[in-house]
């Protein structure tokens, strides 16, 4: 299960309380669904949303990810929560505010399966390697991560938290975290560069909270074209590993990790593009 949650690079968030749209989010082309319990979900909502979850999960069709995003430890609704994901035929469990350690390994002990860290306050951050010790992946809430230090969702502000995230899931043995939410919908261009800035920083995942940004976010996480001949180029000449020159600049062992890295980003994206809008 857990190399299964390594290999998500889109995940579509769809709000807990509108089973109509399960299907429909699924069918849109994510690498999974996340069925959201806390912030699309009114107070007054989360107790029948939960109760229709497992009628609602019936409807989805077989392949995709479901992971439940909770709510977090210390609310009234966490519990409940709690209990209704052990029933429940999850891929992970997101757990929002993670704070620390113990809660995470309570959750996926009560859940029975992995559980997913969104880090979103400046505690999380500060405890993040203990976070990553006991969580399957990492990702980032960096619009709450904002708000709580009363900061700008800019790039320039979050730089140095997903530096760190990444830097952070690297030194634990984790796959790549999972980069926050860009809140235009239909700004095509701009989820797409979002996406670029991403895979630059070196997250492998991105949040997504329309079916209209999967397209674009596959764009923003595919190689360009250049990157691709560069790759290809670099593996061509260099079939015995040894150092080289490629385009007048010196080639060796981490140049050819890149460009093998180039190249698995270029055909992940594609196994799955049939499925994009």
């Amino acid at each position: 299960m857990p190399s299964e949650i390594a290999s998500l690079t889109l995940l579509l968030f769809v709000p807990g309380d509108r089973a109509d749209r399960f299907a429909k989010a699924a069918a849109a082309g994510p690498d999974a669904v996340i069925v959201d319990l806390e912030d699309a979900v009114a107070p007054e909502a989360k107790r029948p949303a939960r109760a229709a979850l497992a009628e609602g999960l019936s409807t989805m069709p077989a392949g995709i990810p479901v992971l439940l995003r909770i709510n977090a430890a210390g609310t009234q609704w966490h519990e409940a929560d709690l209990a209704a994901a052990a029933h429940l035929p999850l891929a992970a469990v997101l757990l929002p505010k993670a704070e620390n350690a113990d809660d995470l390994r309570r959750v996926a002990d009560r859940c029975g399966c992995p559980v997913i860290a969104l880090v979103e306050t400046a505690a999380g951050l500060h405890r993040a390697v203990e976070i990553a010790g006991a969580s399957a992946r990492l990702a980032f809430g960096s619009i709450d991560f904002a708000a709580d230090l009363a900061m700008g969702h800019t790039r320039q502000s979050l730089l140095a938290a997903r530096s760190a995230l990444v830097m952070v899931a690297r030194l634990a043995g984790q796959p790549a975290p999972i980069d926050g939410v860009t809140t235009a919908i239909h700004d095509a261009a701009l989820i797409a560069d979002d996406c670029a800035h991403s895979v630059e920083l070196g997250f492998s995942g991105k949040l997504l909270i329309h079916p209209a940004q999967i397209a674009p976010a596959r764009r923003g996480f595919a190689p360009t074209q250049a990157e691709i001949d560069w790759a290809a180029r670099v593996l061509a000449a260099t079939t015995d590993g040894a150092a080289t020159r490629v385009d007048g600049a010196m080639v060796d062992a981490p140049v050819i990790r890149r460009a093998g890295q180039i190249m698995a980003r270029r055909t992940a994206p594609a196994e799955r593009s049939d499925a994009c809008p």
